[in-house]
């Protein structure tokens, strides 16, 4: 799995905004305010930062979906050599079945299948399913 850089970097700023918070945390231990109030509040005010933070992390770290209509990129689709026949198989990949299933959806034996998926594999330059599913997903391929 591929990471990009803005992921790394999001995820440290995540990281030192955690740290700075407790850090911040244990200065205000000391001083008047915390001794003040039941120790409570103090935990429900760090889970809600807690929480906004997640929530902040995981929408910018989420796929966005794309407006429109899907447009398959047949430029990607013939630069790769995809044919028709492995087109049909990566869309039953991409909706979960297995090899039967798609040998049963396509009328073909399920040995067919596995050298139609294994070209799919050499192809895309992928080792698995899920990879192959992503990739064609980040070149358009499928929707």
């Amino acid at each position: 799995m591929r990471v990009s850089r803005s992921t790394i970097r999001l995820v440290l700023f995540y990281a030192l905004a955690l740290a700075l918070a407790a850090f911040a945390l244990e200065w205000l231990q000391y001083q008047y305010f915390l001794k003040s109030y039941p120790v409570e509040i103090y935990i429900v005010i760090i889970a809600v930062a807690f929480a906004a933070m997640g929530l902040w992390v995981g929408n910018r770290l989420s796929t966005r979906q794309a407006k429109g209509p899907f447009e398959r990129n047949d430029a990607a689709l013939k630069s790769l050599g995809i044919s028709a026949r492995e087109m049909e198989v990566l869309e039953a990949l991409a909706a979960g079945q297995s090899n039967k299933e798609i040998a049963r959806l396509l009328g073909i034996s399920p040995n067919t299948v596995k050298t139609h998926i294994a070209h799919l594999f050499e192809k895309l330059q992928v080792n698995g399913r899920i990879r192959a599913i992503d990739e064609a997903r980040s070149l358009r391929l499928i929707p």
